[in-house]
């Protein structure tokens, strides 16, 4: 019996499959399986998967390092529970909610892969080139990190048992809908012809929106505990942004499902958007701070490698540079529209993932080429690109699934999230005490740096009496701390009730912690990005309370 020998003018998987058992594949005890499928494309697909795992991680490092220092691991605790949540509902109805190939409604799958049944050695619902039980796994990978990039929306405020029970019920009635109308055979919008490459209805839309619904309901942070706000750790975040990098390439290069061309393609186009947007970004805080901004850097890059996801498998290289300039500049434009709309997205999820994806599933109407598409060898000619390829139609099409993705995956998470709140014991906040104190101490009862404890915000150093005399020893405790909700829970006072400080602050008003707010709002925000300080002046004015304040 001749060895394996590739033929490179063959189109579609190494061997035809026979379909002597369309629901397993075969029976390994009696047929060798792996025939189906050449070991290259497998293996590529296992690395890939292990790729996109470690964006999980650097999900949690980068929302770790925007956050404050008192909430730092409470962000990654966040994330990385959310990993355990989605692994066990994708192996227990997930998968199946979203890919099962009996399901023809267009809209959810049916039950028929429960718990992974029959999932094994059949040519995958995506690809033919890898068999079903290795595409299960790889999409695994994607809805654990749309659930990682939703949740940052629990930022410094959300408790962390709520936001569980809302991803798994988020992963069913969200994320696998969507992914079921655009990636399964009988899906809507795969029928309807709409170019999706890597996920940007599912992944990139479904987790901005619903981040900015979950937001709305959990309600903005407490005003008065803003005035000191600015990512903690600036290197976190470029160590989080570099993990993310690295898996996008497995996240858009494995979308190929297979070691050829259109992998390589999409990794090129990924690295090209990413580079202009980081560019585009950092240009456009340029021209506010007069600083050459690692966040923005890193905020840019991420928002192209978004752009990128569903389109680096359909448009152009020249196109990716476009898109790269257009997301870059875009969405930091858009981080601009929470305060319009007063919801307090303090990582910003809604600008950098729901934007980006509706600009690059916008380009792919516009660049999307029909050889490029044809580069994995299994879809030569079988999709008619978009205005490169004379494929004018294909504007309403996306435009059409954009609307769909938007208004379902917000309205879903909204009432999900507002439902979930009024069950008692499942309320999505936490207390303004412990806002105060801290998501590490309230909801981990462990600390990110072992000296959170000595003080928490730089305020906390300057006693809050003009004058304290000429010795300290008779100052009370409770003076001795800038931030005066903190002397009344050193006296034992409750900090939001009327006996307690004089200093109430503004609560609720201005903007409310920006990642990326420009400088010109400084001056609209009476010189200070939090609204009135806590005395009601504008001591605190400059970049405190954003992640990119510009210049004046």
């Amino acid at each position: 019996m001749s060895g394996y020998s590739p033929n490179y003018a063959w189109v579609g998987s190494p061997t035809l499959f026979n379909g002597t058992n369309d629901r397993t594949g075969g029976d390994s005890t009696t047929t060798n399986l792996n025939q189906w499928f050449d070991p290259g494309n497998t293996a590529y697909i296992i690395v890939s998967s292990a790729m996109v795992l470690l964006m999980i991680p650097g999900l949690g490092f980068l929302y770790s390092g925007l956050a404050r220092r008192k909430s730092a691991l409470a962000m990654l605790w966040a994330v990385m529970g959310s990993f355990s949540v989605i692994t066990f509902q994708w192996y227990f109805w997930g998968y199946s909610l979203a890919f099962s190939y009996t399901g023809k409604s267009g809209f959810i799958g049916n039950l028929a892969h429960f718990g992974l049944k029959d999932v094994l050695a059949t040519p995958s619902p995506g690809s033919p080139l890898i068999p079903e039980l290795l595409y299960s796994f790889y999409q695994l990978q994607f809805c654990a990190t749309t659930a990682a990039i939703t949740i940052g929306a629990v930022a410094e405020r959300g408790r962390m048992m709520p936001a569980m029970v809302f991803i798994f019920c988020w992963a069913t009635l969200v994320y696998c809908p969507i992914a079921c109308w655009v990636w399964n055979l009988n899906g809507w919008a795969f029928k309807y012809g709409v170019l999706d490459y890597a996920g940007g209805g599912p992944v990139e839309i479904a987790s901005g929106m619903s981040a900015l619904a979950y937001s709305m309901i959990l309600g903005r942070r407490q005003e008065k505990m803003m005035l000191n706000f600015r990512p903690h750790n600036v290197s976190v975040i470029l160590l989080g942004t570099v993990f993310l990098w690295f898996g996008w390439l497995g996240f858009n290069g494995g979308s190929a499902f297979g070691s050829n061309l259109r992998a390589v393609m999409a990794c090129w186009n990924s690295c090209l958007t990413a580079m202009f947007g980081a560019a585009s970004w950092v240009l456009v805080d340029f021209r506010l701070a007069r600083k050459w901004s690692m966040v923005a850097w890193c905020s840019g890059a991420i928002s192209g490698l978004v752009a990128a996801t569903p389109a680096s498998g359909f448009i152009t290289p020249f196109g990716s540079v476009v898109l790269g300039i257009c997301a870059g500049a875009g969405c930091n434009f858009a981080t601009k529209i929470k305060y319009l709309i007063r919801v307090d997205d303090s990582m910003d999820i809604f600008a950098e993932h729901a934007v980006g994806g509706i600009i690059g599933l916008v380009f792919n109407a516009l660049f999307g080429a029909n050889y490029i598409i044809g580069l994995d060898g299994v879809n030569t000619g079988l999709y008619a690109g978009g205005w490169l390829s004379h494929n004018y139609k294909q504007l309403y099409i996306q435009v059409a699934y954009i609307c769909a993705v938007v208004g379902y995956s917000f309205t879903m998470s909204a009432i999900l999230a507002f439902l979930i709140n009024i069950i008692p014991g499942l309320h999505l906040r936490a207390s303004d005490e412990a806002e105060l104190l801290g998501m590490d101490d309230d909801q981990i009862g462990e600390f990110a740096y072992d000296y959170v404890e000595v003080r928490r915000d730089y305020l906390a150093w300057t006693p809050s009496r003009n004058k304290v005399g000429e010795a300290d020893a008779g100052v009370p405790d409770s003076d001795r701390y800038g931030i005066a909700e903190h002397g009344d829970m050193v006296e034992g006072r409750d900090p939001n009730s009327e006996k307690g400080s004089k200093h109430s602050g503004n609560e609720h008003t201005g903007i409310g912690g920006d990642r990326h707010a420009g400088g010109r709002y400084g001056n609209e925000h009476k010189g200070n990005h939090m609204g009135n300080g806590v005395d009601g002046g504008s001591a605190h004015t400059g970049v405190q309370g954003d992640r990119h304040a510009g210049g004046s």
